[in-house]
């Protein structure tokens, strides 16, 4: 799930991260790894809720596009179905997430 919240005092977008527990159950550590952590596996750790949730907010620059993916227990890769398109990513079989500002 993503959510964007423009600001009105700068060029940046709020953007919150989340991934519901159905699709992470079990999950120790999950770290928000993209274009905007130069693929950084540990930049952007995301933090566990209550609920079982785990979310990240970061501000990115407007009129931009990012690519990003989850990393899971620093094995499994995944995307956010939220996403606003995928993008083949350079070094693998697999698809990025696309993010729109």
């Amino acid at each position: 799930m993503i959510e964007k919240n423009y600001l009105k005092t700068k060029p940046e977008c709020k953007v919150k991260f989340a991934l519901p527990i159905e699709q992470i159950e079990g999950a120790k550590k999950v770290f928000l790894v993209g274009d905007f952590n130069n693929w950084d596996e540990s930049a952007t750790p995301m933090r566990k809720q209550k609920s079982g949730v785990f979310s990240s907010t970061i501000n990115l620059e407007k009129d931009k596009q990012y690519q990003f993916r989850y990393l899971v227990d620093g094995t499994t890769w995944l995307n956010d179905e939220s996403a606003d398109a995928y993008a083949q990513s350079p070094i693998s079989h697999d698809q990025n997430c696309v993010l729109q500002l």
